[in-house]
C-alpha cells in the first residue's frame, strides 16, 4: 500500500486534518474469510472526519465486504477503532446505536409513508422504548433540519415511494442524519442517476461531510473525480493504493488493474461490486 498520509491537504486545501476520536475509524488488519476464501486480506486504513472518503477498485475487490465487516454483518479478524470501541466486536444494532450508519445501494426506505413519516421513524434512536407508541406533538426540530439539508422540504407529505430514484437516495441519506450517524457508509449513492443528481448528491455528501467521517463505495469515475477528498484502492481482497485522486489516477498499478475497466464497465452501464 502507499505510504500516502490521509491526514493532509484535504481537497487540495492544504489543510492538515486530524484524527478526532468521537467520528474517525481506524482499520487495522481487518481480514474476512468464507471458508477457505479470503475476501479481505490485512486491510488498515484510516477514515477522517472532515474528509469525504471513496473506497475504489474493480468488481470483486472486497469494498462491500470491508463495510460489511465494519457493520457487523459478516464475522472478521482485527481491529476497527470507533469512539473507543472496536466495531469488530459488536452486533449491528449496537453499531447503529453507537452512530455508524450505511446505506444501500438499493434505498431501503418505506414506499407508503411519507418522507416526514419516514425521517422520523428513522429518529426513533431519539427517543426512549417507551415513549415510541405515543403521538407526537409538532415535527422534531432535527427532522426539519434533515428536511433541508437533504433538499426535500418540499416533498415532506409526498409517500416515499413517489420520489424520483436520486431523492430516495437523499432520503436515506436523511434518514442517517435524523440518527445523528457520525460516520456513514455509502454504497454507490448515485448508481441510476441522471447528472443533475450526481452533482446534487455530491454537493450534499459536502455539506454533511464536515462534521462527519463518510465512506463512499462507488465505480462511477467521473463522480469520484469530482467529489473525493481522499480515495482509497482495493484490488483483490488487498489495499493496492490511497491518495488524493490526482495521485490515484497516476498510479500505474491503478492504471492496470481498475481505471481501465472501469471506463469500460462505464461504456456497458455496469455498476456491479
Amino acid at each position: 500500500m502507499s505510504g500516502i498520509d490521509p491526514t493532509t491537504s484535504p481537497a487540495g486545501t492544504g489543510e492538515t486534518l486530524t484524527p478526532d476520536a468521537e467520528t474517525s475509524v481506524k482499520v487495522s488488519n481487518l481480514t474476512v474469510t468464507f471458508d477457505e476464501f479470503t475476501a479481505v486480506d490485512d486491510v488498515s486504513l484510516l477514515m477522517l472526519k472532515g474528509q469525504v472518503h471513496f473506497l475504489i477498485g474493480p468488481n470483486g475487490a472486497g469494498k462491500t465486504t470491508l463495510v460489511d465487516a465494519l457493520t457487523g454483518l459478516v464475522p472478521a479478524t482485527g481491529t476497527a477503532m470507533y469512539d473507543g470501541m472496536d466495531l469488530l466486536s459488536m452486533k449491528t444494532n449496537k453499531i447503529i446505536r453507537a452512530g455508524v450508519g450505511r446505506t444501500f445501494q438499493t434505498a431501503t426506505v418505506f414506499d407508503e409513508l411519507s418522507v416526514l413519516q419516514n425521517l422520523d421513524i428513522a429518529g426513533g434512536l431519539h427517543r426512549k422504548a417507551w415513549r415510541l407508541p405515543l403521538a407526537r406533538r409538532g415535527v422534531p426540530s432535527y427532522v426539519e433540519e434533515a428536511l433541508e439539508t437533504i433538499g426535500l422540504t418540499e416533498q415532506r407529505e409526498k409517500p416515499a415511494g413517489t420520489l424520483a430514484h436520486g431523492q430516495k437516495q437523499w432520503l436515506e441519506i436523511g434518514m442517517l442524519l435524523v440518527q445523528d450517524a457520525k460516520v456513514m457508509f455509502l454504497d454507490e449513492p448515485v448508481a441510476g442517476m441522471n447528472a443533475d443528481e450526481r452533482d446534487e448528491t455530491g454537493r450534499l455528501l459536502r455539506r454533511i461531510g464536515d462534521e462527519r467521517t463518510i465512506i463512499v463505495i462507488e465505480h462511477d469515475m467521473d463522480f469520484v473525480r469530482n467529489y473525493a477528498e481522499w480515495v482509497t484502492v482495493m484490488h483483490m481482497g488487498k489495499l493496492l493504493t490511497a491518495g488524493t485522486v490526482e495521485q490515484v489516477q497516476a498510479d500505474k498499478r491503478v492504471q492496470e488493474v481498475y481505471l481501465g475497466s472501469a471506463a469500460d464497465a462505464a461504456v456497458e452501464g455496469k455498476g456491479e461490486h
